[in-house]
């Protein structure tokens, strides 16, 4: 997903950074590419030392950083100052019912009118119908570049051959597209990755939906869903509705520019 990236990587790969990174007006900086939540350090038993010691291991080169750490960077660091973001999970490890019975009223009550609408739920659909939809709606937010969206299709496409992604969406009885989204699978966490909702859907209760039809399907799974976010107040209740707990994770926006370019991004 990244234009450019690199890797910091401990020894024999017990631990990896990616670095991702582009250049502009000659300055090298870190970013955080589209459709990825978080990255920072991968690895087994990571604590600050280690994290720290990976931050601090990032060439000179890359003067400004802005980037997301995952949940498992999660910690007070010496020398970084670090901001805290919010994501909430869902563990699937229960009966359906028992997720079920979990919900909010709210959250039951619009999966019962979609169903009085007769929407229904379709699975697999075309990965490019998901990012139309998903550019439609994000034209009100964000100007997300095309080349962005065809990297995630590209990226679907590999995933899909290896059974680790899958396209859920809701359809109208006339076959109108009301909520569609793309599912990632990694570490035994599935990832609410790429979503997209019509404005017709949002009186039908279609995200509910989907979102209940996917924990139907993967219920007794050990199987964490990852709602991939959010800091927006109404998201999180949106997901928390669901049942779905908080994970915080850090980020870091480090301005090392030099001083007649400071001014231009700010700390």
């Amino acid at each position: 997903m990244a234009k450019n990236w690199d890797a910091l990587v401990l020894n024999d790969y017990e631990a990896v950074m990616p670095l991702t990174w582009n250049k502009k007006y000659g300055i090298h900086y870190l970013y955080q590419p589209s459709f990825t939540a978080c990255l920072g350090i991968f690895g087994n038993g990571l604590n600050a030392k280690t994290v720290n010691e990976f931050l601090n291991s990032v060439p000179a080169k890359f003067s400004y950083w802005d980037i997301y750490l995952n949940h498992g960077n999660f910690f007070k660091l010496a020398g970084f100052t670090l901001y805290e973001r919010m994501n909430y999970v869902l563990p699937l490890n229960e009966s359906y019912e028992r997720l079920y019975n979990n919900y909010r009223e709210n959250i039951q009550r619009n999966i019962k009118k979609a169903e009085q609408f007769g929407l229904s739920i379709n699975k697999g659909i075309a990965v490019a119908e998901v990012t139309a939809l998903t550019k439609q709606q994000a034209r009100e937010f964000a100007n997300l570049p095309p080349e962005d969206f065809k990297r995630f299709e590209s990226l679907y496409e590999i995933q899909y051959q290896k059974e680790k992604a899958t396209t859920y969406a809701v359809h109208t009885k006339e076959g109108q597209l009301l909520a569609a989204a793309v599912f990632f699978f990694s570490h035994r966490r599935a990832y609410y990755i790429m979503v997209g909702n019509h404005p017709d859907g949002k009186t039908l209760g279609a995200s509910h939906a989907l979102i209940n039809a996917f924990i139907k399907d993967h219920a007794g799974q050990d199987l964490l869903l990852d709602f991939e976010g959010s800091d927006i107040p109404s998201l999180g209740f949106f997901y928390s509705s669901f049942g779905g707990v908080e994970e915080k994770y850090s980020a870091i926006r480090l301005n090392r520019l030099p001083f007649y370019l400071k001014w231009m991004k700010k700390k």
